[in-house]
């Protein structure tokens, strides 16, 4: 029943914190430089996602052949390639250097 409730409680202050924006602000037009931040905050934290599962074993650091696949998907992607291209790419590396050994 804790487990429940502890749930129900985390709901809760999850909706509350998310109506906190609109109720607060109201009909304000935020400045150009919050509306940037507020811009570049979903593609950072798809990066940091990235960047943890691909060195990250635990609590250590793990440079392995995913590593060298994520590091080629996004080099073709920093590149402007298609995506298509840059996930054959990583696949393609990361299944070689594992074939190697």
């Amino acid at each position: 029943m804790t487990i429940w409730l502890l749930i129900a409680g985390t709901a809760v202050l999850t909706v509350l914190i998310k109506a906190a924006g609109p109720v607060v602000l109201g009909g304000r037009e935020l400045p150009a430089r919050v509306m940037g931040v507020i811009a570049l905050t979903p593609p950072v934290l798809l990066a940091a996602l990235v960047v943890t599962s691909a060195l990250a074993d635990g609590q250590r650091l793990q440079v392995d052949a995913s590593t060298a696949g994520v590091a080629v998907g996004g080099l073709l992607l920093w590149r402007r390639r298609s995506l298509v291209l840059a996930v054959v790419a990583a696949v393609v590396v990361t299944a070689s250097l594992r074939a190697l050994g």
